[in-house]
């Protein structure tokens, strides 16, 4: 008789459930759903107006998503819930939320509604920069060993700027807060009635470490005295691995899911982390490319070694016994959809609705019939700031090259354009710096939906890039995962590298470079370094300039 796992995805904008075979890994049903309040950046639902930079969620959406896209898949897929061994969940991170002690987010009370601060702040709210910037210099001067496993930098996309910024700017909702947790693990506790929160989540996004623990009480005290017991009072140190067991399915749950009581499920992973089983990366040296809203670029090692502007590198982050190696561009898929709703003129949408085609497949068919170098513009990658290597989200976007006769699709694939050389920067990055990268593999729907695109990816990066076999490798590999937690003895695997062998692969084909197209690409990777280091290095601040004018503008 087979068994079945559920994994669900929650991205940026959706989640999303599949229902996936144990042993072939064939994916038999699946269900998406678009949050109802999205991310915003703008207002709170009740029309409090949100300052620049902010990007929050609701978390009613999760749950609401959860009770729709399981029972769903569960039912197109026609299994038998009673067949289904484990579930497994992922979710965007850093994406915290501040909980009362029943675990109620305190968004959810009255007196906090209209609080910002008290909602869950997703990945991209970059309005903790200021708070980031402090913490960095305040690790640098006093030599603090865990800023080097970070790139030496620190993200305003990570939990421990967020909370600075809570308790410096609303007080309140920082004493309210019986703790802040992760998005991925409020949501794992909400369907086993057990907080189990991941050791991976804590060891990207705050700074925890699997021998050092969390930084010191006395560098969170040289930040502010408020903070010194932050782990302890708002936090936990009780951390478990990626396919741990975190709980059963409580009666909340089960009644949500459609799933029996008591079914497995593993702890929380990222969205991105999970992706690489389901693509067969599971020994060092194979970098995933995980294409969606933003990008990460993820690639295991056999040890630890320090590298620039990285985000991170943890041990059994990803894979138990090896090092995973994250860095990332907060910018991807979000360049074209901005070009899409912002800047292409009626003709093209209503050619378009005529042709019975969208806007995105319609400029990627003309941009297709460009030549590298072609539209002579170049393009900086950093339209919702710099994640790597630079590390830096006061940097902006910048195209270079526009003239009166510039069209929408030269300006859609300079935007393609740009994010390979930034991917190409990545991984150079990576190999000057002692972690090998011997071959390249993508997933996500852009590298499923867009082949224009991930050629550009081989003839810039000049390597081969193979696709992960699933077009929704997050929600299969939190199935994985999910199968991990129920092991062996419960129908499902013992470890995450042999679920990986079982359920995941890539394709049989892949794109190659494209020989005189590398050709061009070099010099135009050569340009874009230029503006790289111009622009991000401290040669001209004008980015940084402009931000600090338009804040003072809007006040």
């Amino acid at each position: 008789m087979p068994k079945f796992a559920v994994g669900v995805d929650f991205g940026t904008l959706s989640a999303r459930a599949l229902v996936a075979e144990i042993g072939t890994g064939r994916e038999l049903g699946a269900a998406t759903m678009d949050y109802p309040h999205a991310v915003m950046t703008r207002a709170l639902p009740n029309g409090t107006p949100l300052k620049p930079d902010w990007a929050l969620q609701h978390p009613r959406d999760y749950l609401d998503c959860l009770g729709f896209v399981v029972p769903e898949a569960l039912r197109r897929s026609g299994v038998d819930p009673a067949d289904v061994v484990g579930m497994g969940i992922d979710c965007t991170a850093s994406t915290s939320l501040p909980v009362d002690a029943d675990g109620t987010p305190l968004c959810f009370h009255h007196r906090f509604s209209s609080v910002p601060h008290a909602w869950p702040m997703l990945w991209k709210h970059h309005a903790a920069q200021p708070y980031a910037t402090r913490m960095q210099q305040a690790a640098e001067s006093r030599g603090e060993s865990f800023l080097a496993r970070y790139g030496g930098k620190v993200s305003s996309e990570w939990l421990m700027p967020k909370l600075w910024q809570i308790l410096d700017e609303a007080p309140e909702v920082y004493a309210a807060a019986d703790r802040f947790i992760e998005a991925g693990d409020w949501i794992v506790y909400k369907l086993t009635g057990v907080e189990r929160r991941s050791a991976a989540i804590a060891g990207y996004k705050a700074f925890w470490h699997k021998e050092d623990g969390y930084p010191s009480e006395e560098f969170f005290a040289a930040l502010d005295p408020r903070l010194a017991r932050v782990v302890d009072e708002k936090l936990s140190r009780a951390l478990y691995p990626a396919g741990t067991r975190a709980g059963g399915l409580d009666a909340f749950g089960a009644k949500l899911t459609g799933l029996p009581v008591g079914t497995p499920v593993a702890v929380a992973n990222i969205d991105a982390h999970v992706s690489l089983p389901p693509a067969g990366v599971v020994e060092p040296g194979r970098l995933l490319m995980i294409l969606g809203t933003s990008t990460c670029h993820i690639v295991l090692g056999a040890e630890e070694r320090a590298v620039p502007g990285i985000c991170g590198v943890v041990e059994d982050g990803v894979v138990p016994g090896l090092y995973g190696y994250e860095a990332g561009q907060s910018c991807c898929g979000d360049h074209f959809k901005w070009l899409i709703e912002n800047f292409v003129p009626g003709s093209d949408a209503a050619e378009a609705a005529a042709r019975g085609i969208g806007l995105h497949e319609l400029l990627t068919e003309r941009a297709s019939a460009l030549r590298p170098g072609e539209s002579g513009l170049i393009a900086l990658d950093w339209w919702n700031g710099n994640r790597s290597v630079l590390v830096d989200m006061d940097l902006t976007g910048l195209m270079v090259g526009m003239t009166l006769a510039t069209r929408p699709e030269e300006v859609y694939r300079a935007l393609i354009e740009a994010t390979a050389y930034g991917t190409r920067a990545i991984v150079e990055n990576f190999a000057s710096h002692g972690v090998r990268v011997d071959s390249l593999c993508a997933c996500g729907g852009i590298a499923k939906k867009n082949p224009l695109m991930m050629q550009i990816y081989a003839d810039v990066l000049g390597r081969e890039i193979h696709i992960a076999r699933s077009a929704q490798t997050p929600a299969l590999g939190s199935a994985m995962y999910g199968a991990v937690a129920a092991g062996g003895a419960g129908g499902g695997y013992d470890t995450i590298a042999e679920a990986s062998r079982a359920m995941g692969g890539v394709e049989d084909s892949a794109y190659a470079p494209d020989a005189e197209a590398s050709r061009v690409y070099d010099a135009l990777y050569a340009e874009y370094i230029r503006l790289h280091d111009l622009f991000g290095r401290g040669g001209c601040d004008v980015m940084k300039r402009l931000k600090r004018i338009r804040e003072r503008a809007i006040r």
